[in-house]
């Protein structure tokens, strides 16, 4: 998927809102994440790019067949990215992921944040 860039619509007028949404409680947090994950494929659904950054704990859920949601969520156009450190520290390869996920370090997590488009959600 190519890379969002934020810009005018058709027009001039401004496009939807870019999300980068910050998981790091993951599955283990029940509901939650799963209301977390509602929120992104409804933003995604509207139209909104929308980036699902999986940190801490919440990388556990980019491991391959642990949460069709992610699925679900890139069928919508969302990216998915894991916080490359969190995945390590968790004793995880990048073979054991879901082949959708981008691992990712915090460098390219800054650049997104200051981008003047984005809103960002940390959960």
């Amino acid at each position: 998927m190519a890379e969002h860039t934020p810009g005018p619509a058709a027009g001039g007028a401004p496009g939807p809102a870019a999300h980068l949404l910050i998981e790091s409680g993951g599955p283990e947090t029940g509901a939650a994440f799963t209301r977390f994950l509602g929120d992104a494929r409804r933003l995604a659904s509207d139209g909104h790019p929308v980036v699902l950054l999986l940190i801490e704990n919440g990388v556990l859920a980019a491991v391959s067949g642990a949460c069709p949601e992610l699925a679900r969520l890139r069928a919508l156009g969302a990216e998915l990215w894991v916080d490359a450190f969190s995945v390590a520290q968790r004793g995880l390869a990048t073979a054991d992921l879901d082949p959708a996920v981008r691992p990712v370090d915090m460098d390219r997590v800054a650049a997104r944040l200051l981008e003047p488009s984005v809103r960002a959600v940390w959960h």
